[in-house]
């Protein structure tokens, strides 16, 4: 026999739906792009840069990313594309400047996992955006192993932020 609700068990039920669907953790990867052939905007990738590429796609391969973003700088895209290849997953442009676009695109995304491909002089402001605090105060033009996790776990009653830092491929320091 089934018995009919009261409205205190409905709206019991209904408190309980809304604090599960409140908690979730979203983990986003940001590095920079890989090495390139020359300084100019239009660039691509050296060989060196391709094989730290295919390096980020072993590493991150087994990881269930949902959505990669990269400026629509082709050395941005072209790390990004082994890995967009391997997971099938489509790249997204976003704007290099300001990072705030892209942070407050990521910060929509709940329980998912993200790869945001940047540059030396926007990382660690997109890492910051997603309040963490890495422990770098600058990206050389000559660093491209940095690997960024930072987990963003949501509760009913607040957030948290976790990061993680890694490298990834050939030591450039």
């Amino acid at each position: 026999m089934i018995f009919p609700m009261t409205m205190r068990q409905i709206a019991l039920c209904l408190l309980l739906l809304t604090v599960l669907t409140a908690c979730s953790t979203t983990t986003v990867y940001v590095v920079r792009h890989a090495e390139k052939v020359s300084e100019t905007d239009s660039t691509d990738l050296n060989p060196v840069g391709f094989r730290r590429a295919a390096a980020l796609a072993d590493k991150l391969g087994n990881e269930p990313i949902d959505s990669i973003f990269t400026t629509p700088y082709r050395r941005t895209r072209q790390t990004a594309e082994p890995l967009a290849k391997r997971l099938s997953v489509p790249v997204r442009d976003y704007p290099a400047k300001p990072t705030s676009t892209i942070t407050e695109r990521v910060k929509a995304i709940r329980g998912k996992t993200v790869l945001v491909v940047g540059h030396s002089n926007t990382i660690l402001e997109i890492v910051k955006g997603l309040d963490a605090q890495p422990s770098l105060t600058k990206i050389g033009s000559d660093d491209f192993d940095n690997l960024f996790r930072v987990r963003i776990k949501r509760k009913p009653f607040g957030t948290s932020v976790k990061l993680t830092e890694l490298t990834y491929g050939e030591p450039t320091k």
